[in-house]
């Protein structure tokens, strides 16, 4: 589980890619300090496994579902993105609960900049839309943000200065892709709330039954 708070950005150094999958070379600092093979970092938000550790980074696979539902495809070399490791069990609670596991992409279609705050608005789907509220929690490429304004299309957040100094929000664009994951707590108090279908019961009587017992 993460947090939503961004330790470091790291570096795209390598990517390889297969037929079904990719793996990332990621040249990192800060939290190399504990990170081992096995461990979870979520990069823009995503959550993957480190297959090995290095001296400047670690590495990474991809499957091929988590390319094609995120924005990972679209990374280059040289490009930063956001770092967090697994939150330790004595850790402090930053931001909000972050699977890791994005539910799609959004695409940016303003930045404005306000006094002391920059506004993103956020286009996205429908099946993400739906659980997007105001002042509810969203991770966009994982970063913790509260929800301004919502719209049936689009919704907006502000970043402080410091946020967007240093994350990739900083670096991003109008147009550009953006991985968004929504708050899990919703995901579940809709299962919860939501009535479950009735299943037709099969019935074992049939004709061939009934004429056997004299009816």
């Amino acid at each position: 589980m993460f947090t939503g708070i961004v330790e470091e950005l790291g570096t795209v150094k390598k990517i390889k890619k297969g037929a079904n999958s990719a793996v990332f070379t990621i040249r990192a600092e800060k939290i190399l300090d504990d990170l081992k093979t096995g461990d979870s970092v979520a990069v823009n938000g995503i959550c993957l496994t480190v297959t090995a550790c290095l001296e400047d980074g670690f590495t990474a696979d991809v499957m091929h579902e988590t390319l094609n539902r995120s924005a990972l495809i679209q990374l280059s070399l040289g490009q930063h993105v956001n770092l967090e490791r697994a939150m330790p069990a004595n850790g402090r609670f930053g931001g909000h609960i972050v699977a890791g596991h994005v539910d799609g992409t959004g695409k940016i279609t303003e930045i404005r900049r306000d006094d002391n705050a920059v506004w993103y608005t956020i286009q996205a789907s429908p099946q993400i839309m739906k659980y997007i509220v105001t002042k509810g929690s969203v991770t966009v490429d994982g970063i913790s943000l509260t929800v301004a304004k919502v719209s049936e299309t689009d919704f907006s957040i502000s970043a402080i200065p410091h946020t967007v100094k240093i994350t990739v929000l900083g670096e991003r664009k109008e147009g550009d892709i953006v991985n968004l994951e929504t708050d899990i707590i919703g995901k579940y108090v809709e299962k919860l709330i939501t009535p479950v279908k009735e299943q037709p019961i099969k019935s074992n009587i049939t004709r061939d039954f009934l004429n056997k017992y004299g009816f």
